[in-house]
């Protein structure tokens, strides 16, 4: 069914703005609820994120204080709804236990977005990505069981295999690779438009969450893993946001945000199975509907445009829904465990120059591949328990990381 957010009619912005009591929701059950619940609520969040500090950057670039209160008022309520998912999460889920759902997001958003996107640039950078957070859940589900005696197939479900893709040691690049070609709005279609918005703000709130949260982990290894994870994080963020077409005005690009976030509103309320988190994306949905038309009379009002010359269409591309991915993974690791990247593309290992910046970064930040805190966490849960964590419906696509006694450190980083 179609829907067209510019269709609607709006309520007031003030009236987005809630109480107290709205702002302490019902959190879903940690082991009960679906784990795609926990995912959705962790992109939302994240998607909240960004648009508040858009609104931040939007605010010190302009010196017209009628349109600064104009969003201020939007932020405020921006703010007010990332405070309210924030609190779906239930108290008895910890920073490690949130971490799982946090890659589980970026595994099964990714693979769904690779499997839809248009541009194959576009999805190359997904596609890349995919095979460094999937390894990176099975780190943190190492982690997982070596600290708390649980296991991540607990929180992921059925929906999620974990097991190494290219090892995290793997993923250390040097910061000019991390550059890609941007897409061209006025070429892109509106899926792909939405797709490199929305994968930047996911994992830009993983980066965000792993670098202030990294610290108050319990130990020196968890500390360290998360160290490390978050720089690759930072890569990712690097690596995606470069795909942003960057010649959109301030006004544009606000109104792309506001559209986004009515997409993905919408989106979580089509896919929701928990009844009391359906009610919030839906209560949400409508404030953001708020916040799409007053970005639309800014843009109308300050830069003479209709939100159609922005976005043609107002009708929502094909939802973001999450699903199992496990075939679509598994074929991306058998055919792309090896590639690197090599400035605007990604190159299988072997046909770089053994003087590639590659090589030469990874030289200089891993003098002792077993200081490496990613590698060190999975030999020390394969010393203690005799084998690694992993959940494989069936044999590893890749026979070199199919040994579970045995931590690879040479797929996809050495020739």
């Amino acid at each position: 069914m179609k829907f067209n957010p510019f269709e609607e009619k709006p309520k007031s912005l003030e009236s987005c703005i809630m109480d107290w009591k709205k702002l302490s929701p019902k959190s879903y059950k940690k082991l009960e609820s679906s784990p795609y619940t926990r995912v959705r609520c962790i992109l939302m969040n994240g998607t909240e994120y960004e648009s508040v500090w858009f609104g931040h950057q939007f605010h010190r670039h302009t010196s017209d204080n009628d349109l600064r209160r104009s969003l201020a008022l939007i932020r405020r309520s921006e703010q007010q709804q990332q405070k309210l998912i924030s609190g779906l999460k239930p108290l008895d889920e910890n920073l490690l236990e949130t971490t799982i759902g946090y890659e589980q997001l970026a595994v099964d958003l990714t693979a769904f977005l690779a499997q839809h996107v248009s541009d194959k640039h576009v999805k190359a950078a997904l596609d890349f990505a995919l095979l460094e957070d999937f390894d990176h859940l099975y780190r943190y589900a190492n982690l997982l069981e070596s600290d708390m005696g649980a296991k991540a197939e607990d929180y992921v479900g059925d929906y999620t295999e974990i097991m190494p893709a290219r090892p995290t040691i793997a993923h250390h690049r040097h910061p000019f690779d991390s550059v890609k070609k941007p897409i061209k709005n006025k070429d892109a279609t509106p899926f792909d438009k939405c797709a490199v918005s929305i994968i930047t703000a996911a994992e830009q709130q993983t980066m965000n969450y792993y670098m202030n949260l990294g610290g108050f982990y319990k130990n020196q290894k968890g500390r360290e893993v998360y160290t490390e994870i978050a720089m690759v994080e930072e890569q990712h963020v690097s690596q995606y946001g470069s795909l942003i077409d960057p010649t959109a005005s301030w006004f544009e690009m606000s109104l792309m945000h506001e559209y986004i976030e009515c997409y993905l509103y919408y989106s979580m309320l089509c896919d929701e199975s928990e009844p009391s988190v359906k009610k919030v994306w839906e209560m949400l949905l409508g404030q953001e509907i708020a916040h799409l038309h007053a970005a639309a009379k800014n843009l109308e009002k300050y830069e003479k445009k209709e939100w159609r010359e922005v976005i043609p269409n107002g009708d929502f591309p094909e939802l973001v829904s999450f699903k199992s991915n496990k075939d679509y993974i598994r074929n991306i690791i058998k055919n792309t465990v090896n590639f690197t990247a090599d400035r605007e593309s990604y190159t299988d290992l072997k046909k770089l120059p053994k003087d590639a910046d590659f090589f030469k970064y990874q030289n200089k930040i891993i003098k002792n591949e077993n200081e490496v805190a990613s590698h060190k966490v999975v030999q020390e849960h394969i010393d203690r328990f005799g084998e690694d964590y992993r959940v494989q419906d069936k044999p590893h696509p890749i026979k070199s990381l199919d040994n579970r006694k045995v931590d690879n450190t040479s797929v996809g980083r050495k020739q």
